[in-house]
């Protein structure tokens, strides 16, 4: 276990409790789950009896999915702190079972900042006090044909010039709403999820930021599912493709509907979701590093452990290094970005900061975990050390939420746009 340079939690008995808590079930529970599910035949990661479900249940168990909800509606939200703590320790055991937590956070998180009472009674509430898995949600934001494009739309000031606007389209009918479209086969849990919430094109339909946010339950009549994909890492998180054909939901099932307001709801949510990936990927960067760290006192080569000869201390210093620096940057700009949006609700976080954690600490992770690798040598590559699964997972980390150049070029564009940086 890492020491905690930052008194305010050092010292803090709830959230050494916290971290203490996490980091064992991430040991005892998540990590050899996840070691299952990555060897297991793809296609079965979804089915009865998958060690994924039993790991969600006793998450939910735990009332990990409640931490983004505030108290009036059942959830239990402790404050930025625990939330890197949280998302950084169950990454340690597996960052695809982070982001399958993570996903399932997201549609409450929106419901409790912008649902209506309605939604709130019908599906948030019941989502809170659900111990047994029954809710299991999903994010379904890029179109097959939408992937970078989407996040750099929202900073674009004529987007529209993109050409693609999406597929996945809401049009009102009555008192509901209809939805047609796809949802790319990377969507994160869509193959284990209950519920879904997606960002279809809303009217006037005439550009790729005018989504809306909706709420919908994976039985409903016209909603298909894919199995999961076979792909290199995070294979223990299934991913699959939604299609909707002629979906009804009604009314307060749109969360929200306002194509001006659309920007900045999207902003809003992918600050969030920045900061739980930036802390998960830091889990990842420490995972790798203590697997090396494990591994070259036990090595023997040149007459002596390899972590005695100078060239692999110097490495594993630069792997702490980046792990370090990783962890405070993204604890600082979560910090702003949570209290922006769940304290003060005004919206007004620093979206590039918070791109800038993500990009950073998935960048950094990846160099660890190829150090890691390379200390590891020839051992590293076998099956036989999880250091191999740990590889796969960051490598995929630079594409997943967004590649890292992508969300580079995103936080830049705003940066300079909305005058987060002035020369005065």
């Amino acid at each position: 276990m890492y020491y905690e340079i930052d008194s305010s939690i050092r010292e803090n008995e709830a959230l050494v409790m916290l971290r203490n808590e996490l980091h064992r079930f991430a040991r005892e529970v998540i990590r050899p789950a996840a070691r299952q599910l990555d060897q297991m035949p793809y296609r079965e990661t979804n089915q009865e009896g998958s060690p994924y479900f039993e790991v969600m249940r006793k998450m939910k168990q735990n009332g990990y999915h409640r931490l983004l909800v505030p108290e009036e509606f059942g959830g239990s939200y402790s404050g930025p702190e625990a939330f890197n703590i949280f998302f950084e320790e169950i990454a340690w055991g597996s960052v695809g079972f982070a982001t399958a937590i993570g996903v399932d956070m997201i549609p409450t998180a929106i419901m409790s900042l912008i649902g209506s009472p309605e939604l709130i009674d019908e599906v948030l509430r019941p989502w809170m006090e659900d111990e047994e898995d029954k809710y299991r949600g999903c994010w379904s934001v890029m179109d097959p044909e939408r992937g970078s494009d989407y996040i750099m739309a929202m900073s674009m000031p004529d987007p529209e010039k993109l050409g693609t606007k999406g597929f996945c389209r809401a049009e009102p009918e009555g008192d509901g709403w209809i939805i047609n479209g796809a949802k790319s086969y990377w969507t994160s849990s869509a193959p284990c999820a209950t519920w879904i919430l997606t960002h279809p094109l809303i009217p006037p339909h005439e550009s790729p930021t005018h989504v809306g946010a909706a709420i919908i339950p994976v039985d409903a009549p016209g909603v298909t599912i894919s199995p999961p994909i076979d792909k290199l890492g995070t294979r223990d998180d299934p991913q699959g493709e939604i299609v909707f054909d002629n979906v009804r939901i009604p009314g307060h099932y749109m969360i929200t509907a306002n194509a001006a307001l659309a920007r900045d709801l999207m902003k809003m949510v992918i600050s969030c979701t920045s900061c739980a990936v930036a802390s998960m990927f830091v889990g990842v960067a420490r995972a790798a590093f203590e697997e090396a760290l494990r591994y070259t006192r036990e090595r023997v080569q040149g007459g002596k452990a390899i972590i005695d000869h100078q060239l692999t201390r110097y490495r594993l210093y630069k792997m702490f290094e980046k792990i370090e620096t990783s962890r405070y940057y993204t604890r600082v700009v979560t910090r702003h970005v949570l209290e922006e949006i769940f304290e003060k609700r005004e919206f007004l976080q620093s979206t590039p900061h918070a791109l800038t954690a993500q990009a950073y600490a998935k960048a950094s992770a990846y160099e660890v975990a190829t150090d890691a690798l390379q200390l590891f040598g020839a051992a590293g590559i076998t099956k036989d050390y999880i250091i191999e699964k740990i590889f796969r997972d960051a490598r995929c980390g630079l594409i997943e939420d967004g590649t890292v150049e992508v969300l580079g070029l995103e936080a830049i564009e705003d940066l300079l746009q909305e005058e987060f940086y002035t020369l005065d």
